[in-house]
C-alpha cells in the first residue's frame, strides 16, 4: 500500500474522487486537513505527493522530509515553477501533460480567428461611433507553425486542420504518425518561422526554451504573420516582442502567458506597455480555465499515479537537466 500526499487545495467532491479512485492502492492524506504539527510525519511518509505548487505548499523546512517520495505528480502542466534545488535528483517527477488541451485549443483557435477576422479594432471603431468595413484574412490554406507538438499542440492541430490549415511541427524527437506537413525540432526553428502565417507556442519553459523566440527569430516572420502564446511567457523576449509589434503593424500577436504572472510570482506586471498596441490580444492566461478545469487536472494525474501504482509508464516525466 502507498502513501499518498495531496498537498493544494482540493474541493471535497474531488477529494472523495481521489480516495475512491486509488482505495485499493493508496492510504490518502489531504495535507490542508492536518494540524501543522502532524505535517511532518504525513510528509515523511508519503511515497507520492500530487502537488500544483509545491513552493507554495510547502514550507522550506519540509523539503527536507520528503525521504521517502519517489513519485511527485504535478496537476499542473508544467514544471518550471518547481524549486528543483530542493528535490532530490532522484525523485520521479512527472507533468500533467495534456490535461487541459482541448480547452487550450480552442483558446487557441479564439486567438486566432480575432486577430484575423480584426474583431477588436472592429469592435472599438463601432464603440466610437465609426461604422467603417475593415480588411481581415481568411484561415482557410494558410500555414501554422506549431512549437512543441505534444498534447496541446496535437489538439491545435486537430482544430487547424478543419480549417484546411496546413501543419508545421517542431517537438524534441522530430518523428510523429499526426498528419503534417513538416516534422522537425527546434534545429529548424528558423525555417518554421519564416514559412508560417500563425505561430503557436506550446512548448515547455526550461533551459533550452527560454528566451528563444528573439529580435532575430521575429524579424524571421513574415510581416503579417500572428504568433499566439498559451505557454509561458519567458520563451519569448518581452522587449523584443514589444518593438516587434510597435514597428511592424501588419504582425499580430495573442498572449495568454505573461512574463510576470500570479502563480509563479506572486503578481501580475508588464515590463512594457502593450496593451496601448493596436495589435495585441491578451488574455489573463486563462486558456485552460473552464468550469471543469479541477475535475480534468485531477483526473489526468490519478490516470498517471495509477500507471505508477502498476509500475507502467508514466507519462510527462520530468528530465532534472532541462531545469537545473
Amino acid at each position: 500500500m502507498h502513501d499518498l500526499v495531496v498537498s493544494f487545495n482540493v474541493p471535497e467532491q474531488e477529494k472523495q474522487v481521489i480516495e475512491e479512485s486509488l482505495r485499493e492502492s493508496c492510504r490518502v492524506t489531504f495535507l490542508l486537513d492536518l494540524p501543522q504539527a502532524q505535517r511532518t510525519k504525513a510528509i515523511s511518509k508519503a511515497d507520492i505527493v500530487l502537488s500544483w505548487n509545491p513552493s507554495r505548499e510547502y514550507e522550506e523546512n519540509e523539503f527536507p522530509c520528503m525521504g521517502s517520495v519517489r513519485l511527485l505528480q504535478l496537476v499542473s502542466a508544467g514544471a518550471d515553477h518547481l524549486p528543483f534545488s530542493r528535490l532530490r535528483q532522484d525523485i520521479v517527477v512527472a507533468g500533467n501533460v495534456g490535461a487541459y488541451a482541448e480547452p487550450m485549443a480552442e483558446h487557441v483557435m479564439a486567438m486566432t480567428l480575432a486577430l484575423l477576422k480584426k474583431l477588436m479594432p472592429g469592435h472599438r471603431k463601432l464603440s466610437e461611433g465609426v461604422f467603417e468595413h475593415i480588411d481581415a484574412r481568411v484561415l482557410g490554406g494558410l500555414t501554422c507553425g506549431i512549437l512543441g507538438y505534444g498534447g496541446i499542440g496535437k489538439a491545435v492541430a486537430r482544430y487547424m486542420r478543419a480549417f484546411r490549415v496546413k501543419i508545421f511541427a517542431v517537438n524534441t524527437s522530430g518523428k510523429t504518425d499526426e498528419d503534417v506537413a513538416f516534422i522537425g525540432t527546434l534545429k529548424d526553428l528558423d525555417s518554421v518561422l519564416s514559412q508560417s502565417d500563425i505561430v503557436v507556442i506550446t512548448l515547455p519553459l526550461n533551459k533550452h526554451t527560454k528566451g528563444i523566440i528573439g529580435s532575430m527569430q521575429l524579424d524571421t516572420m513574415k510581416k503579417d504573420a500572428i504568433l499566439i502564446n498559451v505557454a509561458r511567457g519567458e520563451i519569448i523576449d518581452e522587449g523584443a516582442l514589444y518593438n516587434h509589434l510597435k514597428t511592424n503593424p501588419y504582425f499580430m500577436a495573442g498572449i495568454d502567458a505573461w512574463w510576470v504572472e500570479p502563480f509563479r510570482h506572486g503578481e501580475f506586471r508588464i515590463g512594457y506597455p502593450f496593451f496601448d498596441l493596436p495589435n495585441l490580444l491578451g488574455s489573463p492566461h486563462n486558456s485552460a480555465i473552464v468550469p471543469q478545469v479541477m475535475e480534468m487536472g485531477v483526473h489526468a494525474a490519478l490516470e498517471n499515479i495509477q500507471r505508477f501504482v502498476k509500475n507502467e509508464e508514466i507519462k510527462g516525466i520530468v528530465d532534472f537537466k532541462d531545469y537545473v
